[in-house]
């Protein structure tokens, strides 16, 4: 199978923060694919911008480093990584001094209405504001400038305000760009695809069929490097608040009139405030990595014996309407756990009656499972007939499409969510990105959870790395008289 590429126009691309860790593992590595594959023109300009003293050949040095690094060999092409690294520009900057500003404009020069012109600020959010002010303040952005933000989108409700008002006085939020890498992954594109552009599925999409939800994000890692920033935010703030519930409104969401940006966006905000009011002592469950043999715990790491923040959340909650009254939708993720497995899992309720009851083997249920990684694809838990003449004799079975399987015979290789997104930003698609009125919504729910639990002042359960989680998240599962889904690779 063959992707199809729509390239894109010429475009001015500054990324600010340039030298960072996000821009070399992750940024640069995805224009070069864009490149590599047609899509991004040779015309267009990626300008860097650093406090970093180097020039425009340092800079690019910088990027050859980052493509050798984190491009696949197979993927490197040399005379596409040549004609990549010619687009590259680079202007120190210290965002408090006008001369740095001065020399940003004139790299820049003046804004074309037909050129696309896009400012990505891979820096920390406090400095969110007087980036946006100053690119204004300088015309740098004309009226068609776009703006891209990357999480976190404010520490709590209050603070999420203040940031959309910050970014609001300088760009319409037709121009703002919140990112979340999770909506750019292939899979949980093909779950819009699976719902609407199928006849199968949405008719069994609601409270009548499905038994619950699942949504599982798992890794195998501690907070490492992250220690002093993690442990002011924990799994809730870093993981819950943005990820997970992006997308539990996505798989819970109605169908949009078209698939139009603020179409899907209205209707993932529904989800949001459909969202009922969670007890923190009875449906949420924080956890906290201990010791194991050669792995500090997460005290250890964030040094501080003390630490109440958690770097595990289980959750139930559920959407208060008329197709998910009753269904629960269960959230999970964690650091340090058995693998590093991201799903949504969607459990389809029992026949209403079984004329297998003498029947061998054992019937499963039919469940859905959305996974986003590490194998993007999509499988289908069915019961049929074991092979062979001993009787009737019940098995389960999956239907699997693994994409990199599926579609990616003959060299077609899965394309990383921050290629798509950037894309995106360019053509101007604001469809899988969050809207304001999202993030405050999502904070709005988030809040008083964390708060019950500041006020309680509990530490999180201690669990062992390499395992599922706390005993007390099995427990949210088994008083309901349901299972987790095993967390593998």
């Amino acid at each position: 199978m063959v992707a199809r590429v729509v390239p894109v126009a010429p475009f001015d691309l500054v990324v600010f923060g340039a030298t960072g860790d996000l821009a070399r593992r992750k940024l640069l590595p995805a224009l070069y694919h864009r490149l590599h594959d047609g899509q991004m023109p040779i015309e267009a300009r990626v300008i860097g911008a650093a406090r970093a003293q180097m020039d425009a050949e340092g800079f690019r040095r910088l990027a050859a480093e980052a493509l050798d690094e984190f491009v696949a060999p197979a993927d490197l092409d040399p005379d596409s990584r040549r004609r990549f690294l010619a687009t590259l520009d680079y202007v120190p900057l210290d965002v408090t001094k006008d001369d740095d500003w001065q020399a940003l404009a004139d790299t820049l020069g003046a804004p074309d209405p037909e050129r696309p012109r896009a400012f990505y600020l891979s820096v920390a959010p406090r400095f969110f504001g007087v980036i946006a002010e100053r690119i204004a303040a300088a015309g740098l952005a004309g009226a068609h400038g776009r703006i891209v933000v990357e999480k976190p989108f404010g520490h709590d409700l209050p603070s999420a305000r203040a940031l959309n008002q910050s970014l609001a006085r300088h760009f319409d939020e037709g121009r703002i760009y919140r990112i979340d890498h999770y909506l750019g992954k292939e899979t949980v594109q093909n779950l819009m695809a699976l719902r609407f552009a199928n006849a199968l599925f949405e008719p069994l999409w609601n409270a009548h069929h499905v038994d619950h939800v699942q949504i599982t994000v798992a890794e195998t890692v501690g907070v490492g490097g992250r220690g002093p920033y993690y442990d002011g935010v924990g799994a809730m703030r870093d993981m819950v608040q943005n990820h997970l519930l992006q997308l539990l409104c996505l798989t819970a969401m109605e169908p949009p009139a078209r698939l139009r940006p603020d179409d899907v966006r209205d209707e993932k905000l529904k989800v949001l405030r459909a969202l009922a009011p969670v007890d923190a002592a009875r449906d949420v469950v924080r956890g906290q990595y201990g010791a194991g043999p050669g792995v500090a715990s997460y005290a250890d790491d964030v040094g501080d014996a003390d630490t109440r923040t958690e770097s595990f959340v289980a959750l139930r909650a559920h959407v208060e309407n008329w197709r998910w009254s009753g269904v629960p939708f269960y959230l999970r993720t964690g650091k340090r756990l058995r693998a590093r497995m991201s799903e949504i899992a969607v459990a389809f309720k029992d026949p209403p009656h079984s004329i297998f009851a003498g029947a061998g083997g054992r019937a499963g249920a039919n469940v859905l499972a959305i996974r986003l990684q590490p194998d993007e694809g999509i499988t289908l838990s069915m019961t049929v007939k074991d092979p062979g003449p001993g009787g009737m004799r019940l098995t389960p079975a999956e239907l699997d499409m693994t994409f990199a399987e599926q579609l990616g015979g003959g060299g077609l290789r899965m394309p990383d969510a921050y290629e798509r997104l950037v894309m995106d930003v360019i053509r101007g698609d604001q469809t899988l990105f969050m809207r304001g009125d999202e993030v405050e919504a999502a904070w709005r729910w988030v809040d008083p959870i964390i708060a019950a639990w500041e006020e309680r002042g509990e530490r999180p359960a201690l669990y062992d790395p390499g395992s599922s989680g706390p005993e007390d998240a099995l427990m949210l599962m088994h008083r309901d008289g349901r299972r987790w889904r095993e967390i593998s690779a």
